[in-house]
């Protein structure tokens, strides 16, 4: 089964929860704003993507931080932030089991998830 995290009241979520259903895939939703997330995760989604990736930086949530907090901004530091804030965390994270896919376009998913 399929596991996408991210957070209820996003659009881009429901987007892609939307084509999920559409697809006929089965998913379980995991709210890390509920329900947390753990540090394994967000390393293994960095390990993979890149922090870069990973971090919201467009996000009210991180836009709100202070510059002593935004400065200096490596992987341990962007995981410290997103573990303390998940709403930092870009959204849709949809785990495959072998892979993820960060954010939601339809051709992508598309591409990995064509029955």
């Amino acid at each position: 089964m399929l596991t996408i995290y991210g957070i209820k009241a996003c659009d881009t979520m429901k987007k892609a929860q939307t084509w999920l259903t559409e697809h006929n895939l089965a998913f379980e939703f995991h709210d890390y704003k509920k329900q947390g997330i753990d540090q394994a995760h967000l390393e293994q989604w960095c390990n993979e993507h890149g922090w870069e990736k990973i971090l919201n930086r467009q996000g009210t949530t991180f836009r709100n931080l202070t510059d002593e907090q935004k400065a200096d901004l490596d992987q341990e530091k962007a995981i410290r932030l997103m573990l303390a804030q998940p709403s930092m965390i870009k959204r849709p994270v949809l785990d495959l089991g072998t892979k993820t896919l960060v954010g939601f376009k339809p051709d992508t998913y598309q591409a990995h998830l064509a029955t």
